[in-house]
């Protein structure tokens, strides 16, 4: 059996820095919450296009009491392409009091683009907040119709609808 080694970007979150964390690039990601208290804010857009396969994980690991993270992550598949987010939230054991929510949000423009959203929540804490939303979609015809009938262009109903979806 060959086992496959798999590089892990760790994002270490106190309170002397960022509260805000962005994530441009697919990759895996451990982002660790160390103090408490901390709060932070992470998110993700991606736009995946022609045969691409876009991979992201990420891991949200809570190591100290009382500590908040609101991550977010959309997507936007086209043509052939594939996107896979993989979200995990890990509250460790005397971590009471941790908030934790994950959205992961795909929007597919082409009956042959492809998705996953594989949310995963592992708590071992008592007295905690955590929970997670996850939907793959197609663009709505009725939001399409509407904009064409007022006169704009069908593939520039889709950026609309595209921008819109990625901005909110």
């Amino acid at each position: 059996m060959v086992s496959k080694i798999i590089a892990m970007q760790i994002i270490t979150v106190t309170n002397q820095n960022q509260k805000e964390i962005v994530i441009t690039q697919p990759d895996h990601y451990q982002i660790d919450l160390v103090d408490p208290g901390v709060e932070v804010n992470i998110s993700g857009k991606f736009l995946v296009t022609g045969k691409q396969e876009v991979n992201l994980e990420v891991i949200i690991h809570h190591k100290a009491a009382h500590t908040k993270a609101q991550t977010n992550f959309k997507g936007v598949v086209d043509d052939q392409g594939y996107l896979r987010i993989l979200g995990r939230i890990i509250i460790d054991k005397n971590c009471p009091d941790t908030n934790s929510f994950l959205e992961e949000r795909i929007l597919l423009l082409s009956d042959q683009a492809r998705a996953e959203t594989i949310p995963d929540l592992e708590i071992k804490s008592d007295d905690v907040k955590c929970s997670h939303a996850a939907a793959i979609s197609h663009i709505n015809h009725q939001q399409l119709f509407y904009l064409q009938s007022r006169g704009i262009a069908l593939k520039q109903a889709q950026n609309l609808i595209v921008d819109g979806f990625l901005e909110n």
